[in-house]
């Protein structure tokens, strides 16, 4: 068997004197105190302004709306249909464009978003504050807009407990074709991690460490004529595509519900998302020079966040002047779902 390659980008950098530390739960060794970590972020990216630029689009701000129970926005109806281009994003309602970016290895150990993080062990994140001021030109549906966002402090502090802690202020200005729309300033507190490895409440019933990260990994094994995919999904990862795709099915990221109403081990993992893993598979594996015709699959068993499985290719066989791939979805050898894939 050949070493696996991992199929996850790398950890980038997110300016050019610090690292993102991949998720682990193995910290380093040498924990510094609040003040030289507060002067290790000014002296890296105070003097750096990161840019972002993005089309906003009227299904996210729908999407919003839906979920604030709002079924108008300035008295249209978007339950049918997104807000048209031109309609002026309400005062906040910037918040569901330019979100995190990253893989899940390059999110911190609760799973927020490492850019702007204190370095460790102050990488526990809470929101402490902000200000918003909203110039007269708004933002609109439609528009291209830039997000700038710059560093303007990091401070030590204490808690009321006497433990140290790191503020951070960041501000982010969003501009578009008519200027500034936004300027929003964030306050972040970030205390000490808490080492989780040894926590019983990232253990499952059914036994599954679910708070291992997502790993998508590929073996090559002597006898077998193609690839074999490793996966397995954390609960980040899942909540991430619940998000993606706006499923607010509870089996999928409430483990009280999946295990306590439906009677699930865990939390469950989208049948979708394996659509998905099983499509991408075939795209890597047999789909270059190829054109895709079709899928029909059926989901057979359910797979739960900490589950590891596989997708192989059990099948190919010529028909009509094109070729059918039998494709399924195993966890020890019990297929969860199985897929016949048409291509020419």
């Amino acid at each position: 068997m050949r070493r696996p390659s991992t199929l996850l980008p790398p950890a980038r950098l997110y300016a050019s004197q610090c690292q993102r530390r991949p998720y682990t739960n193995s910290p380093p060794k040498i924990p510094i105190s609040a003040s030289q970590a507060a002067s290790q972020m000014l002296n890296a990216l105070q003097s750096k302004t990161s840019s972002r630029n993005q089309l906003l689009d009227g299904n996210q701000l729908q999407k919003l709306a839906l979920t604030l129970n709002h079924t108008t926005i300035h008295n249209q109806d978007i339950t049918s249909s997104p807000p048209p281009d031109g309609t002026p994003i309400p005062p906040g309602h910037h918040l569901v464009y330019f979100t995190p970016l990253g893989a899940e290895s390059e999110l911190g150990p609760d799973g927020s978003d490492t850019k702007f993080n204190a370095p460790f062990p102050f990488s526990r994140r809470m929101w402490a504050g902000g200000k918003m001021t909203f110039p007269k030109v708004a933002l609109r549906i439609g528009d291209q807009v830039e997000e700038r966002t710059r560093l303007l402090s990091a401070v030590p502090k204490k808690s009321k407990s006497g433990q140290e802690m790191v503020l951070v202020e960041v501000e982010k200005e969003f501009s578009g074709p008519r200027g500034i729309g936004v300027v929003d300033r964030r306050s972040w507190i970030f205390r000490p991690e808490i080492d989780s490895s040894n926590d019983s409440a990232y253990t499952t019933s059914a036994g599954r460490l679910s708070r291992r990260p997502t790993t998508i990994v590929d073996h090559v094994k002597q006898g077998n004529q193609y690839p074999i995919r490793e996966l397995t999904w954390s609960p980040v990862g899942l909540f991430r595509f619940s998000a993606l795709t706006f499923n607010s099915h509870k089996v999928h990221y409430d483990e009280g519900w999946s295990q306590g109403v439906e009677g699930h081990p865990g939390i469950v993992v989208h049948g979708p998302l394996n659509l998905i893993n099983i499509l991408d598979y075939w795209r890597h594996v047999h789909g270059r020079g190829k054109r895709l015709e079709g899928i029909t699959y059926r989901a057979l068993s359910p797979l739960y966040a900490g589950d590891t499985y596989h997708i192989k290719t059990r099948d190919v066989a010529n028909s009509d002047g094109g070729q059918v791939y039998e494709i399924a979805a195993e966890k020890n050898g019990t297929v969860c779902m199985k897929a016949e894939i048409t291509a020419a």
